[in-house]
């Protein structure tokens, strides 16, 4: 599992069910894209 975080937004790269989870686990933190974008200091 793969994560990148840039200025445009994220690249998450693995399996589906990786992915499907490192979402809910970061819905859970963020409540945008953007916030997740602002936090990681992209």
């Amino acid at each position: 599992m793969t994560i990148i975080v840039h200025q445009k937004g994220i690249i998450m790269k693995g399996k589906a069910w990786e992915i499907r989870e490192q979402l809910k686990k970061y819905s859970r933190e963020f409540t945008t894209v953007a916030e997740w974008i602002k936090k990681a200091g992209a």
